[in-house]
């Protein structure tokens, strides 16, 4: 570059000596250096050279305080005064390293401009862009980024030199508040793809009525009959107020925490009085001591629901009719114990059977393979006398 001025300024010298002109009284200020002149030459470069001030490559030459060119002729004017302005180092510091700027221009800003680095109002500048350039000087440098925050359902594009994401988020106007947080967290580094997102928290306490649930109490009693029941005290369900913490992200329940729970109202038992109490009935010529209602249900030898056929049973009697099966506990408490049901008749406990998935009361009726009957429908059993000494365990109250 230092070659191609002198090679223009010896052309300019060679042109104007061509072209006389008029001598002119010109002063020139170098720093604090000023004097004056007289000079039929318009060329900055030619007149400082001839007034014996030396020009470096990276110096500026004003011509009535505007910058102009040290190789080309001024234009005229009434006077000329001619300012050179200096070059200083400008020791650039950034994350990568420092840099060496020798410049003349007037401010920091202009400085960066000239050596090709385009500047963002979110830049990191210190001193500013502004800032007079007087001598040698070091700026820090940090080059904003772009960046996408995205927040209550949008994405919000923005710059920043921030070192933090909360850094950028307080540049970008879009404060954490409360409980709200950000990925990466506010006292992370931005991400290197550029991705912020700030998730908007708020909670709120709900205080709800719950119903406590009241129990059962059953006190046996020898003066009802067994299957008898009689409500000695009504149950009351208590009350309890919940204190729920209820929490939303971006307005989506995440999730709900009961804080306390307190009654005020304890709840109050149902008191039942269950009878005990043996007594005889006679229904179609049968003498019973308890009924209850139970699931029929029939099988015979061929009809068991395995692969052939089964003759035997749990208590040794044969597969027939007026035996009968039950669940495995009812058939140890009840085994040996005479029963009836309408339109089937007498029958014995005598077998077990595979039961009900769901537990419900069951019975199944034993036939022969010739008389076999399809039963499948809720009957009423009648336990046939006399009654026992004491109650199977199976059938007292509970």
């Amino acid at each position: 570059m230092k070659a191609i001025h002198l090679l223009a300024a010896g052309l300019v010298i060679f042109l104007s000596a061509c072209q006389p002109t008029a001598p002119q009284l010109l002063t020139i200020i170098d720093g604090d250096h000023v004097q004056s002149i007289e000079s039929a030459e318009r060329v900055p470069l030619l007149i400082l050279t001839r007034a014996g001030v030396g020009i470096a490559p990276n110096d500026r030459i004003l011509f009535n305080g505007i910058s102009v060119p040290p190789d080309q002729s001024l234009p005229n004017a009434a006077s000329i005064t001619l300012q050179i302005r200096r070059a200083v180092s400008l020791t650039l510091a950034t994350l990568q390293g420092r840099q060496i700027i020798e410049t003349s221009a007037n401010t920091v800003g202009e400085a960066l401009d000239e050596a090709g680095i385009q500047l963002y109002a979110s830049d990191f500048l210190d001193p500013p862009a502004n800032t007079a350039i007087t001598g040698p000087l070091t700026v820090n440098y940090i080059p904003s980024r772009e960046l996408s925050i995205y927040v209550n359902g949008q994405f919000i594009p923005t710059r920043s030199a921030a070192g933090t994401v909360g850094g950028v988020l307080a540049e970008a106007g879009i404060p954490l508040i409360g409980l709200d947080y950000s990925s990466p967290s506010g006292n992370e580094a931005p991400p290197a793809d550029g991705q912020i997102r700030v998730v908007r928290v708020r909670e709120f306490v709900k205080f709800e009525l719950n119903p406590i649930p009241f129990t059962t109490e059953t006190v046996q009693t020898d003066e009802l009959e067994l299957g008898e029941e009689k409500i000695i005290q009504p149950g009351l369900n208590g009350l309890a107020i919940a204190r729920t913490r209820i929490r939303y992200e971006d307005e989506q329940e995440v999730g709900r925490v009961t804080e306390s729970e307190s009654v005020v109202r304890p709840p109050q038992a149902k008191v039942v009085s269950a009878g005990t109490k043996l007594v005889s009935h006679t229904l179609d010529g049968y003498q019973y001591w308890y009924s209850i209602q139970m699931y029929a249900t029939s099988y015979s030898p061929c009809r068991s629901g395995i692969s052939g056929c089964s003759y035997g049973t749990a208590s040794g009697l044969p597969a027939q009719y007026g035996v009968v099966a039950m669940s495995r506990d009812w058939f140890y408490a009840l085994q040996g114990m005479e029963v009836y049901v309408a339109g089937y008749g007498r029958g014995v406990v005598g077998d077990v059977g595979g039961g009900f998935p769901d537990g419900r009361a069951w019975i199944d009726l034993g036939y022969n393979d010739n008389n076999y009957q399809e039963w499948s429908e809720w009957v009423t059993v009648y336990f046939l006398g006399p009654p026992p000494a004491a109650i199977p365990y199976i059938l007292e109250p509970q």
